[in-house]
């Protein structure tokens, strides 16, 4: 009578999954879930109940839930390469790469030939920052799926991120080719397009994306972005707010909303959003954290230690550890902490009680702040930047020794410092970009060296400063650079040299804010698309005012700006020589 019952049960839930599988495949989820769960109150360990509900589940974006589902199933039954996939393919959504990679790699270690699988593979190493692997894991899946366009699709993203963007483009064209209405990859184009310098191009393929998928946050994002090197800057924020209005706490729009906003003068409102930037994918794991609260302004905190810590590149350190000042004078004692290659420099930055190298142990705070959110702090507005310089110095007994190595020179030529190019960020495609855009080759300076009266010095660091020797070599006869940049071994010994120089001529690079921090004259070469701390439509700057901005007229176009500098150093040169009769 027993196996009679089982028999029947067993006929029950065949059936009852029959049922709800046709359900599922004709999109009637609700009913399917239910009989599922049916099912499952009857034998809770049903291996296909499990399955299929989990991954019901993640068709509805119930990931945690799927998650669970999946687990429970793979507990069961440990040998399904479907399985393994599927929670891959959840583990990526939620961003839990490291667990996606593992059940990855579990589905293709049981069925090398399943394209959906190393697609999820390719999702979790990119998702770990691997973009040389997860291209290779997706030209697997291609190869065993040649009209896989969602690989296609990723394939593009990691292609950017390695640095190709031409083969990027073509990637998003073949999956566009195999799927008209792709979305994703639309938007995706519009990305290579941006990175090969064609904003028009891109806006039309973010337009089309948005014609598909009206809610796809990442286009209306992407397509702010473009009209931004489009110089429609109200019209960005347009696109940003609705890509908010879609998705609310879309962190890579709150940040980019907050960059528009910061370059257009919005400052108040600007430093709100920029605080977005610690839930960003690329930051969020930079942030740090302490047992002593994140001070904002709010709280008195007259009597009490607080920590000011370095974040960003080294520009930004020089830029605002200016709020150091104004710290202190609200009766707190500073502590601040910088990388290295700043600690003598900063060593007797006022307001600063105690210096500490990053990395270092640090000593005992009440109350820390990012250097970064100070400005939020002090409810900084154009009119309150606190523009007063210098308030950094070079050594006295290093510069007196430079001073004796360059003072012996003709006194009638002006002594300009060069710095051509940017550090080179070349494992983030978002800074790699930025870095191509704001840097030049020093062939671009020839206008400047044919100058009489002017004696240059490179301050040039890292590779870029190779293209010394070539150039010289190649200009036979020509003005001599002379070349320092390997004595500099941290920033106190370029403060120092800079201190003994008339001018400095940089692309936007941390010794450009050296120089405005030092009250000496510099001249910024600066990218059609600039940073937000240079604003737009000046040529001033109001947080260091020894600055004066040369900027592209169009994207790319470093020609004209470089003329417009050629110009303004020969009235430079008649000025001195007008001060300096023979």
């Amino acid at each position: 009578m027993a196996m009679s019952k089982q028999i029947n049960l067993q006929r029950q839930l065949d059936k009852t999954l029959r049922q709800a599988v046709a359900l599922q495949q004709n999109a009637a989820f609700v009913e399917a879930e239910a009989l599922y769960r049916e099912i499952l109150q009857l034998r809770p360990n049903h291996f296909d109940a499990l399955q299929l509900l989990g991954t019901l589940a993640l068709q509805s974006g119930r990931w945690d839930e799927g998650i669970e589902l999946l687990r429970k199933a793979v507990a069961i039954n440990a040998m399904q390469a479907p399985i393994h996939s599927n929670l891959a393919f959840a583990y990526n959504a939620v961003s839990r790469f490291k667990e996606a990679l593992s059940s990855a790699d579990r589905a293709v270690s049981l069925r090398r030939d399943f394209g959906d699988a190393w697609n999820n593979r390719g999702n979790a190493l990119a998702g770990l920052d691997i973009p040389q692997e997860a291209l290779h894991s997706y030209e697997r899946a291609i190869a065993l799926k040649p009209d896989f366009a969602q690989a296609l699709n990723n394939r593009a993203c990691v292609l950017r991120d390695l640095g190709r963007p031409v083969d990027a483009l073509e990637s998003c064209d073949r999956a566009i080719a195999l799927w008209p209405d792709y979305a994703d990859a639309w938007s995706n184009r519009g990305n290579a397009l941006g990175d090969l310098g064609r904003p028009e191009e891109a806006r039309t393929s973010y337009q089309r994306a948005i014609a598909i998928a009206p809610n796809l946050v990442d286009a209306w994002n992407n397509q702010g972005l473009c009209l931004i090197e489009l110089n429609q800057r109200e019209e960005a924020l347009l696109n940003y707010r609705h890509a908010l209005s879609l998705a609310p706490d879309h962190a890579e729009t709150h940040w980019n909303e907050s960059l528009c906003l910061l370059q257009v003068g919005r400052l108040e409102e600007g430093w709100r959003k920029y605080e977005w930037r610690w839930q960003r994918n690329r930051i969020k794991a930079s942030q740090r954290t302490f047992e002593q609260p994140l001070w904002l302004g709010g709280e008195p905190i007259a009597g009490k230690t607080i920590l000011l810590h370095a974040e960003q590149g080294l520009g930004d350190t020089l830029q605002f550890c200016r709020y150091a000042t104004l710290v202190s004078k609200l009766d707190a004692r500073v502590v601040l902490e910088v990388p290295a290659e700043l600690l003598t420099l900063l060593a007797n930055l006022d307001g600063v009680a105690q210096i500490v190298e990053q990395g270092t142990p640090l000593p005992p705070f009440d109350y820390h702040c990012p250097l970064l959110s100070l400005p939020l702090a002090f409810k900084t507005s154009v009119s309150t930047i606190p523009s007063a310089t210098p308030y950094l110095y070079a050594d006295a007994d290093r510069a007196q020794q430079w001073r004796a190595r360059i003072g012996d020179g003709d006194e009638s030529r002006l002594k300009v410092g060069l710095v051509w190019a940017g550090g080179n960020r070349a494992g983030v495609a978002e800074l790699r970009n930025i870095d191509a855009r704001r840097s030049i080759a020093l062939a671009q300076l020839k206008p400047l060296l044919d100058l009489p009266f002017v004696q240059y010095y490179s301050l040039q660091k890292g590779a870029p400063a190779q293209q010394l020797s070539q150039l010289q070599s190649e200009q036979a006869g020509g003005q001599e650079v002379i070349d320092y940049a390997d004595e500099l071994t941290d920033f106190a010994d370029t403060a120092a040299l800079v201190e003994n120089l008339d001018l400095i001529i940089s692309v936007d690079t941390s010794t450009a804010h050296l120089a405005g921090a030092m009250g000496k004259p510099v001249w910024i070469l600066n990218r059609f698309d600039t940073c937000w701390r240079w604003m737009l439509e000046r040529d001033d700057s109001p947080w260091y005012p020894s600055a004066r901005l040369f900027r592209q007229p169009a994207l790319g176009d470093w020609e004209n700006v470089i003329e417009s500098v050629r110009t303004a150093l020969k009235s430079e040169i008649e000025v001195s020589a007008a001060g300096n009769p023979s």
